[in-house]
């Protein structure tokens, strides 16, 4: 039997309304290439992963114009309108063997070092998967509904930030996504649909520099921790 790969799958079909930018975030060019090529660029730099799947809006008119879009290591998929939707639109393409290696297109700063931990879960039996995270170190407040009004404070015992990539077998992802989909559950990642399933899934401590660019501030932190991995993640 053919050893099972490691296929990244990219959704990159959202608006990234939150930028105030005229296109979507993905697009905004960061250290000379826009914050994509690096996300791309950086995952096909790990040995450990053979392919990479993005998926583009369809009427999105900067992707093509990347030197990126014709890589050879690198499929273009249809996205949809949900994260899932995009997901499910890389997924697609995989084997039923593969490991789905999901990974938002605005955190360009991961480190390999990380990935490689990711990795390793492969080889354990008594998780499915697993997630890059980081403990909550902050206090949490909950608010009032509709204000921000405190209602009280959350305890951070045990609280962790959700990151990516997300590492899961890509049939068992597929399965739970439908199904989660198909049940109205709100995924707002891979592992909240593997969790709905009942699945054990594994959270792996994550540096700190592993970002999500969401907003203006996040582009002058995000080049900062770019110019730790010069040259790339050695």
């Amino acid at each position: 039997m053919t050893e099972p790969s490691v296929v990244a799958v990219v959704p990159a079909a959202g608006v990234g309304s939150r930028m105030q930018a005229d296109r979507p975030k993905q697009y905004l060019t960061l250290a000379g290439k826009t914050i994509l090529e690096h996300t791309l660029t950086n995952l096909h730099a790990h040995s450990a992963i053979d392919h990479i799947v993005v998926a583009i809006n369809k009427e999105d008119p900067w992707f093509p114009t990347l030197p990126v879009a014709k890589a050879p290591w690198l499929t273009v998929v249809e996205g949809g309108k949900e994260r899932a939707d995009s997901v499910l639109s890389g997924l697609s393409i995989l084997d039923s063997h593969d490991w789905a290696l999901v990974h938002d297109a605005a955190r360009p700063c991961l480190r390999h070092s990380d990935l490689d931990t990711l990795l390793a879960l492969r080889q354990r039996d008594d998780v499915v998967g697993g997630i890059l995270a980081t403990p909550v170190r902050d206090t949490m407040k909950r608010a009032n509904a509709g204000s921000q009004k405190i209602a009280h404070t959350e305890s951070r015992e045990h609280l962790w930030h959700a990151l990516t990539p997300q590492l899961f077998p890509a049939v068992l992802l597929k399965q739970a996504l439908l199904s989660g989909m198909k049940n109205g559950l709100t995924i707002t990642d891979e592992a909240s649909a593997m969790e709905a399933q009942g699945y054990t899934v594994a959270l792996i401590d994550s540096h700190p520099g592993n970002i999500k660019i969401t907003q203006p501030a996040d582009l002058s932190l995000a080049e900062f921790y770019l110019k730790q991995l010069t040259p790339p993640n050695c």
